[in-house]
């Protein structure tokens, strides 16, 4: 194993902003304030999660390829190992599918919020997609229908990959505790849907111990106030 794997992880400070988020299913639109913040360059990836857990789960094996067949409960564990590894303090406090709390002052790496998910997406654009998606995302038409490494599609204006396709990505928030209790959100389609669930508004949910070989997650930490 490469000892530099998750170093080599980069992570990009994103400028604060407010998005617009929508819900197909409810008709309901609304905004979010986000504050600056720093995310992965592209998902994590199976090289950069085994040197944290030692564990390989995904389907298609492959050091650069996103790591996938992890739970909404897997991703919040790695970020909470991957803090203790490099000395910075856990963000998540009473880890289990009901328990878990975010602790916003915390340092260390933590999934994105909802809202900074597609404010990081949409990179200042107001589109569906942040560029004609073949040239962008992998996605059914043209992935050979299979998971493709990080980093082979063009970036979005703030140089994040795979925004888009490849796989679906872990969010922060419960998508409506109402009507799916403990449900939390994906976003940004995967390597076999359609062209209509590779948009940036697009939101998918899941069961936090949900796992599946298109499902994968990128890390984000928060960023001290001057």
């Amino acid at each position: 194993m490469d000892a530099n794997a998750t170093a080599r992880e980069e992570m990009i400070t994103l400028p604060p902003g407010r998005v617009t988020l929508s819900d197909r299913r409810t008709q309901r639109s609304w905004q979010a304030d986000v504050a600056a913040f720093r995310l992965g360059v592209h998902p994590v990836t199976q090289a950069a999660y085994a040197q944290v857990t030692g564990e390989r789960p995904s389907t298609a094996q492959g050091e650069r390829r996103p790591v996938e067949g992890v739970s909404w409960l897997d991703a919040v564990l790695y970020c909470n190992s991957r803090s203790l590894k490099e000395g910075l303090t856990p963000a998540y406090r009473h880890v289990g599918i009901e328990g878990v709390t975010w602790d916003a002052s915390a340092d260390g790496y933590r999934l994105p919020a909802e809202a900074e998910w597609e404010h990081a997406c949409r990179a200042g654009t107001t589109e569906a997609r942040y560029g004609p998606l073949d040239e962008i995302a992998w996605h059914r038409a043209n992935s050979g229908e299979r998971i493709h490494e990080v980093g082979g599609k063009r970036p979005n204006a703030w140089g994040l990959h795979d925004m888009l396709g490849n796989v679906w990505e872990w969010c922060w928030d419960v998508y409506d505790a109402e009507v799916y209790k403990s449900y939390r959100v994906l976003r940004g389609g995967g390597w076999f849907d359609e062209l209509w669930s590779c948009r940036a508004s697009v939101r998918r949910r899941s069961h936090p111990t949900f796992r599946i070989d298109d499902v994968g997650f990128r890390v984000a930490r928060s960023v001290s106030p001057a």
